[in-house]
Formats: structure tokens, C-alpha cells, sequence
């Protein structure tokens, strides 16, 4: 698969120069250990810190805040060089702070900044995002676990599901309802709910991927928590929820066109090794259109995502605009992911269907970011409402 060279419009020489530490450090440090995290079910708390101390955790924040302050383009090489490793529980689990410890960075307190997000981004900490609920999914308006004012604390009551993280987080970023009156939209805040907060229950679940993530279904029953961790203003919460969205579903694109990639070479190594017919498989037509195929795809999906997080850096798109494309992106970049697994199983044939190929990991993980982050579904419908459909 081709690379965009280095010098371009996107990437400057300090990116790239991170770029090659973060894939040595990934060719040594995570791709051998996949196995052995998949049969733990999740990372080691040490792999976390060794990120903390490359800056990987805070490429995109604050220098004060122990950050590096680079731009979003930073971040996509993040997402470009885990996702090589082939196993998107990696991703999520060293991903989980980056849909977590925004809401704080960007809009908690002095205090929250220095006890929550500074940690977090040392990799001492690690940081989980809590908004789904067993009956809302993505109808982040229908959350019902509620935050009932009582002096210097909120009584915390309610469910959340499908946390990734979950189980080993220190601290919860949670949305919650803090004004009952208030229906749909409205009434949302975000709160800073520690992990050993007395009535928090962690149930951990069991995934079709992802298995080097602890993904937990967590209970809140009268958690007290001080008002002092409100984060922003109260009321706000669906709005800073909107904006994390769109920063987590470019991400998200990045990873998957970047799992396309893994199964594209995979498929491309063993189709040129293999005989069949008297000379290598990718010399079957089939075979060639198969992987021009996927290359076309990769290419599409990743040139969309570097475009829409270019313009969106230079500021030359309205908010709606932007979104709407963001959407796009998400929907194209799990698309092509879904495409190439599929092609890449079928170009390894029955290797494809055994566990140890980077595919088949693939494979059965590519429903998941079609559905985190919000839905297929979700995604078209925001789209259109932003472009007036």
C-alpha cells in the first residue's frame, strides 16, 4: 500500500519524526503481546504508562497540562501507527482517555485539570468516557442516569453500559441528567466519578472483539459526589458531548481505514506467496482487482479524513458542514474496513478463518466501530439534518 510521502500539506517533519518512534515502539512493544492481552482481556497498566512517558496521551493537549499541544493532525498519527498492531481492542483500551479526558481538559476546573487530566496524560491514570445506557444507545437525549443535588454532593443513580475501560478505570467522565424538568437535550451535565466511589458497580462483558479491552456495564447506586466535580457548566453536558463526538469519530475513521490497511498487506503478502495455478495468486485477475480494490477504498477513506481534519484545523468549514462530513468520513472509513477484512479473509482462504491472522481479528471487529461512536444509522441521520436534508 502506497504512502503519502512526508513532505505534504499534511504532516510536517516533526510528525513524521513521531510517527517513526510511535511504530518502532509499536513493532516491539504491542503487536507481540496482542496475543497474550487478547487471552488476559485487557492491557496491562504498565503498557499505559510507557505511552504516557512517549507523550502519546497528550499529543493534542495543553503544555501545562504536561500535553506536547499538537494539532489534530498529531493525533491521526496515533490512531495510523496503534491501529498497525492489528487489534482494535489495543486501540480502544490506549484510546479510552481520548473520548475521557477531553470534556476536563477542555472544560473542568483547575483542580479536575490537575487531578484528573495531568495524570491521565502521564499514564499513571487511566480515564473512560460514560454516556451509553441500556436503553438509550446512541440517543445520548434519552440518558436517564440521574444526578440529584443534595449540598456539596450530586446522589448519582443510574446505569451505563458498554464501557470501554471499564473495569480498570481510575476515573469516569459521566453524563447525567441534573435537572429532571428538563427532557431530550436539555438537563445533561458531565461529572467526575472516581472509580472507588462507594455504590459503583463494574460488571465486565464479554465482546465478539476487542478482546484485549475491558469493556464493563457499570451501576451507580447513591454515588456521592462532590459538586466540585462538575465539568463545565451545568446543564452543558450535551453540547461538550456533541463536540467530543466529533474529535472521536474522526478518530475512529482513522483506525479503521488504518485496520483496512493491516488486512490489505496481509492479503498482499500471502497472495503474492502463495502458488495456485502454476504462479502466485495476485497474478489471477481476481485475485489483482480484488486488492486494487481495497487500495482504492484505503485511499478514498483516508484522503476524505486527512481533507475534512485539514479544513477543519484551517477553519474553512461552517460547524454544520463539518460535522455532516465528519459523519461521512466515519460511515466511509468502516465501510472500507468492513470491505477489506471481508476480501482479506477471502484471498487467505481457510488461513483467513483461523486466529493468529491479523484478518480475522479484523474480521470480528468490524461492526464495532460502525457502531461506537455513534451508529451507521445515527451518522446519516446527522448528516443530512446538518446539511438541511
Amino acid at each position: 500500500m502506497f504512502e503519502l510521502s512526508p513532505n505534504t500539506h499534511y504532516f510536517s517533519e516533526d510528525h513524521t519524526a513521531f510517527r517513526h518512534a510511535l511504530r518502532a515502539f509499536v513493532d516491539k512493544e504491542i503487536t507481540p503481546n496482542v496475543p497474550a492481552w487478547e487471552d488476559a482481556g485487557r492491557m496491562p497498566r504498565e503498557i499505559f504508562k510507557k505511552i504516557g512517558d512517549m507523550g502519546v496521551q497528550g499529543v493534542i493537549c495543553p503544555t501545562n497540562l504536561g500535553g506536547s499541544n499538537g494539532d489534530f493532525f498529531m493525533q491521526i498519527v496515533v490512531s495510523e501507527e496503534l491501529s498497525r498492531c492489528g487489534a482494535g481492542g489495543v486501540c480502544a483500551s490506549l484510546g479510552s482517555h481520548s473520548i475521557g479526558n477531553p470534556p476536563i481538559v477542555n472544560h473542568g476546573s483547575d483542580d479536575l485539570k490537575t487531578r484528573v487530566a495531568m495524570p491521565v496524560i502521564a499514564g499513571d491514570k487511566i480515564s473512560a468516557l460514560a454516556i451509553t445506557e441500556p436503553g438509550g444507545g446512541s440517543d445520548v437525549g434519552a440518558l436517564r442516569t440521574n444526578a440529584v443535588r443534595d449540598g456539596d454532593h450530586f446522589i448519582v443513580n443510574g446505569e451505563k453500559t458498554f464501557i470501554t475501560s471499564g473495569m480498570q478505570a481510575d476515573f469516569f467522565t459521566v453524563a447525567v441528567r441534573t435537572d429532571a424538568q428538563k427532557a431530550g437535550h436539555g438537563g445533561i451535565s458531565f461529572l467526575m466519578i472516581e472509580g472507588d466511589t462507594p455504590g459503583l458497580g463494574r460488571t465486565q462483558l464479554k465482546k465478539m472483539g476487542w478482546w484485549a479491552s475491558d469493556t464493563a456495564h457499570l451501576t451507580f447506586d447513591n454515588c456521592r459526589v462532590p459538586v466540585t466535580n462538575l465539568i463545565g457548566q451545568e446543564g452543558e453536558g450535551f453540547k461538550n458531548a456533541m463536540m467530543n463526538f466529533n474529535a472521536e469519530r474522526l478518530t475512529i475513521a482513522s483506525q479503521a481505514y488504518s485496520f483496512a490497511e493491516v488486512c490489505y498487506r496481509e492479503a498482499l503478502a500471502w497472495a503474492q506467496d502463495r502458488q495456485a495455478f502454476g504462479k502466485p495468486l495476485s497474478q489471477q485477475q481476481v485475485i489483482r482487482h480484488k486488492l486494487v480494490d481495497m487500495a482504492m477504498k484505503i485511499d478514498a477513506a483516508k484522503t476524505l479524513t486527512y481533507d475534512i481534519v485539514y479544513r477543519h484545523i484551517h477553519k474553512m468549514d461552517p460547524l454544520n458542514v463539518h460535522i455532516a462530513r465528519t459523519s461521512m468520513a466515519k460511515i466511509t472509513a468502516t465501510d472500507t474496513m468492513q470491505f477489506c477484512a471481508d476480501a482479506a479473509v477471502q484471498i487467505l482462504g481457510g488461513m483467513g478463518y483461523m486466529q493468529g491472522t491479523a484478518s480475522e481479528r479484523i474480521y470480528r471487529e468490524t461492526k464495532v466501530l460502525s457502531i461506537g461512536g455513534g451508529t451507521d444509522e445515527i451518522m446519516r441521520n446527522l448528516a443530512s439534518s446538518q446539511l438541511g436534508i
